[in-house]
Order: structure tokens, then sequence, then C-alpha cells
């Protein structure tokens, strides 16, 4: 699943057009070489092209379904913390009880769900912090971003997380490095302190705690994600069977569309061009695929999965003045 954006030939087209300008360039020269200064030389016989391509058909194709593999397993962590966060929301409602205080424990539901949703706040800032492998500061993607925006990089952590914990809080969260984990702390400080009063039943207890735990072991996989890129000798040697055999291709057509009348060398263009796209964009393609949290359009749309289970966890405290469920701008969801 990528991040609710759609491609359409147009728009695809337009984000691969620097690739097919230098595909262009590579097909005409030889080309132009070959008819006009009758560098018949250039010809290179189609077997060691077949050759170097079928290498290329195969490591681009492992790539894609690694990098797909990355982004599927990045979504279905998602689809575990949402559905995580909902059992945690009704445990809250239904297992932390004040009987002689009702007003009391309505304020606790609030304090833990509220507690949570700054643990998704803080999750998803940490997410969208850059790393130098990463693809957003490629001129192509640079590019495309005038067609969306990524929140967490022109919103404030602070000023996120001001909304849903104390001044206290607050400011201990800030202090640390990784502040989903600590976020995550405080919630299981009160519920061992609400233990100790009463309001929560030693088996409930457990359950929550187990919650928390769950909710840990979602973000350490949102983590190993983030933090270990696709192995780079892969990605290099993707790039290198690529680029090697979309050079070769229009020396294997010259002598093909020779053969079709003297003129008809010039075909060798665009259909080198049409082959080596196919390869430079399937190539693009995984690249762009490698990290699912990064804020690309074809991400994971954790902005929005957040949004969505905060609206969800507040009903459940029966609000009324909820936040707007974030929508597609040009088709992406962030």
């Amino acid at each position: 699943m990528h991040a609710g954006s759609h491609y359409n030939l147009k728009e695809f087209l337009l984000w691969t057009r620097r690739e097919i300008y230098v595909l262009l360039v590579l097909a005409i020269v030889p080309t132009a070489l070959y008819q006009y200064l009758n560098w018949h030389w250039l010809a290179v016989p189609w077997v060691p092209i077949t050759l170097v391509g079928t290498a290329a058909a195969f490591i681009v194709g492992f790539k894609n379904t690694q990098t797909y593999n990355r982004l599927w397993e990045a979504r279905q962590i998602w689809g575990a913390i949402v559905n995580t966060s909902r059992a945690w929301g009704i445990m809250v409602k239904d297992c932390v009880i004040v009987p002689d205080a009702p007003h009391d424990a309505k304020a606790l539901h609030q304090q833990l769900i509220y507690r949570h949703v700054a643990w998704l706040t803080a999750l998803r800032f940490q997410l969208r912090e850059a790393r130098l492998w990463e693809n957003t500061n490629k001129s192509y993607n640079k590019e495309y971003r005038r067609f969306f925006s990524v929140p967490e990089k022109e919103q404030k952590l602070e000023d996120e997380l001001r909304k849903y914990l104390s001044d206290h809080e607050l400011a201990y969260v800030l202090s640390k490095k990784n502040r989903a984990t600590h976020t995550i702390s405080l919630q299981s400080k009160q519920l061992r302190e609400l233990k100790q009063k009463g309001y929560i039943d030693p088996l409930n207890y457990v359950e929550m705690e187990n919650l928390l735990v769950n909710l840990y072991e979602q973000q350490g996989k949102c983590e190993r994600i983030k933090n270990f890129p696709y192995p780079r000798q892969f990605a290099s040697i993707n790039l290198f069977f690529v680029r090697l055999f979309v050079f070769m291709v229009p020396f294997g057509m010259l002598k093909e569309f020779e053969k079709l009348g003297e003129h008809m060398v010039w075909m060798t263009v665009p259909f080198s061009v049409l082959v080596s796209w196919v390869f430079s964009s399937m190539e693009k393609v995984g690249e762009s695929t490698e990290n699912p949290f990064e804020g690309g359009s074809n991400d994971v749309p954790i902005t929005s999965l957040s949004r969505t289970i905060e609206i969800d966890l507040r009903e459940m405290l029966d609000e009324t003045d909820l936040p707007p469920a974030i929508q597609a701008v040009n088709n992406i969801l962030m």
C-alpha cells in the first residue's frame, strides 16, 4: 500500500523526465555518428546486451520485491498500532474505575488517552526525521514536493505535544532523546499508581501493561525499518547494471533498424529510449520505496493514521470537538 497517492501517466512522465532527457541523448549521439560519419563499428551484437539486460532484470526485480516488502511491513506495523490503540481506549474506559468519584475517573481516562495520542505524535515526528540515505532531498522528489506537504516538517513537536501533556510531563518528555519511549514509560508509571490505589484490578493491570509492551514492540519495528536502510551493496549493483544496460541498448539496435531501410536507423532513438525508460523507471520506483517513513508521496500515511486513531479514542471519551480527518491533497495522503 502506498500513501494514498495515484500516479497517472502524465505525472509519471513528469517525475521521470530527467531520465528521459538523458536517454534521448544516449540514443541520438550513437545514431548520428552511425548515420552521418559511417561509424558502423559502433553497432554491437545483441548477445552481450541481452546478457546484461537479463542480469539487470533479475537484480531490479529482486530490489523492487525487497523494497515493497519493507513498505508493506511498515503498513502492517501501523495497522497493528491502530488495533492496539483502540484496545487501549476500551480498556482505559472500562477498566480504570473510581467508584466514589466518577468525575475523577473521567479525568483519568482523558489523561491516559491523551498521553497515548502524545505517543503517536512523538513517534510520527521521530519517523519523519531525515536520514542521510533517504530520497526526499533528491532533485526529482524536491520538485514533486510542491504537490503536497509533510506536517511533521512544518510543525513543531513541542507545540503538538503541548495539546496532550501537562507542562511537567512535556518538559520531561522533551528532555529525552527518544520521546516516544518515555511517553510510554509515563503511561506505565501511572498504571502502577492506579493499581496501588485500587482503581485498576490486578488482572486488568497486567493486560494493560501488555498493551504497552505491544506498543513498544511496534515502535521498535518502525525504528528498525527507519534506521536500517536497504543494503547499499544491492542498491549500488542494481544501479550499475541498469545504467550499463541503458548505455548499451542503442548500440544493439543500430544494425537491426538499418536492415529495414536506409533512414530507418533513426527508429533506434524512440525504441531504445522506450526500452531503457522501462528499466530506469523500475529502478527509480524501487529506490523511492526503500524508506516508507521519510515523507514521500508513496510512503505509509502515518499522519493520517495517527489522526484517525485520535478521533476514535476521543470519541470513546464522548468528545464532540474533534479534529478533522486528514484529507488527501492532489491524491496524496500523508
